[in-house]
């Protein structure tokens, strides 16, 4: 099979090579699936040049977000062969991968490969974050930065979803209408507009309840200036390249909370509760409640110039290589 693979850390368009590999053999409660559709994230970046919390040991085969169809199952494995799958497990930009049966679910009848590979680590991200995490109440007022982007786009839909007043930043006018689609009741440029006044002047002066920051750096301190009292800020990554830090007092002068979330652990803490979640947002898709924002469908080939969208901020929604093509 062909993958795309990582023998030293670094920039991605010089240390991803497309080579060739054996076939992984599926055994235990393992999958083996034939991969259909990919998710391409700013993860991925981190992870090739070494940068994420967690680094994979070299060489490796890169990408952890795919869907596909059944084509061996381990002894205690329960999915069948034929079956579609979407999966989150390392060596996902192959023609074939591994799909552990704890990451792995079975897809709703009409949902497409191309939104199942956009949809399980943003979708459960978000829910994560704004029901268990920052426990989001109807009516409420959340902000949504990076509206635009993949998670961004998931958590407006959700905070919809559960009945919040969704306010959304981006960059781009483009961007912003992609907010205004999924549900953001308000949208604010952070390039031209200063967000902290347009988000106390939409709320009357209250402030966000809860904040979702995939962002970090000056939008995370900015932020603190316009959380409601008894606020939560719920931190979910650091785009922008720097990670913030907050004085405690100013935790306490509002009796604000900061929440970490880290999706990914609850694999190994809580694996329960991820069922749990995506059997809700299975409802919520099937509902029409949330569906995934697909910016472009690419081919197996051209992974870097998918990853170089991320890169240079030009796309919104999810990146997904189509390997049907």
């Amino acid at each position: 099979m062909q993958a795309w693979t990582v023998h030293n850390f670094g920039y991605y368009k010089e240390q991803l090579k497309l080579e060739a590999h054996d076939l992984p053999q599926a055994t235990g409660s393992d999958a083996l699936i034939k991969v259909k559709a990919m998710g391409v994230k700013f993860f991925d970046l981190l992870a090739i040049a070494g940068k994420y919390q967690v680094k994979a040991p070299l060489p490796f085969i890169a990408g952890a977000e795919a869907a596909g169809e059944v084509v061996a199952a381990g002894d205690a494995c329960d999915l069948k062969v034929g079956e579609r799958v979407m999966t989150r497990h390392e060596g996902a930009f192959a023609e074939f991968m591994i799909a552990p049966r704890n990451a792995t679910f079975r897809l709703p009848e009409h949902m497409t490969y191309e939104d199942a590979a956009a949809f399980q680590l943003n979708y459960q991200t978000s829910y994560f974050a704004l029901d268990h995490r920052a426990g989001l109440k109807k009516a409420e007022y959340l902000l949504v930065h990076g509206g635009a982007g993949g998670v961004g786009t998931a958590a407006i839909q959700i905070g919809k979803a559960l009945g919040a007043r969704v306010i959304a930043t981006a960059g781009t006018s483009e961007k912003l209408e992609i907010c205004r689609q999924c549900g953001a009741e308000f949208i604010i440029n952070y390039r031209t507009d200063n967000f902290v006044e347009r988000v106390n002047q939409a709320t009357d002066g209250h402030g966000a309840d809860v904040i979702y920051d995939p962002v970090g750096g000056d939008i995370f301190d900015q932020s603190t200036k316009c959380i409601a009292w008894e606020g939560r800020i719920v931190v979910v990554g650091f785009t922008s390249g720097r990670i913030p830090e907050i004085r405690t007092n100013k935790i306490l002068l509002k009796n604000m909370s900061v929440i970490g979330l880290w999706w990914g652990n609850y694999r190994f803490h809580n694996p329960r509760l991820i069922e749990e979640t995506q059997q809700r947002l299975y409802k919520m898709y099937n509902e029409g409640a949330v569906k995934p924002i697909i910016h472009s469908s690419l081919k197996f080939k051209d992974l870097t110039a998918a990853l170089e969208l991320i890169e240079s901020r030009k796309s919104y929604g999810k990146v997904v290589i189509n390997v049907s093509f």
